[in-house]
């Protein structure tokens, strides 16, 4: 699953950065912040996959 965030992520910050050359503002800045939001979702759930996967291995 934190793979599908990254790659969505990526895909908004490319949005952001071709709406940004093209002079929409707004559409860029929404953008980077629904990647923002993916990336620090992705990060959350691997650093709760590995502290899990640390609690089942004691």
């Amino acid at each position: 699953m934190p793979g599908n965030l990254v790659y969505y992520a990526l895909i908004l910050i490319v949005i952001a950065v071709v709406a940004a050359l093209l002079g929409f503002g707004g559409v860029a800045s929404t953008a980077m912040s629904g990647a923002h939001l993916f990336v620090w979702l992705a990060v959350v759930i691997v650093v709760v996959g590995v502290v899990f996967a640390l609690i089942r291995r004691v």
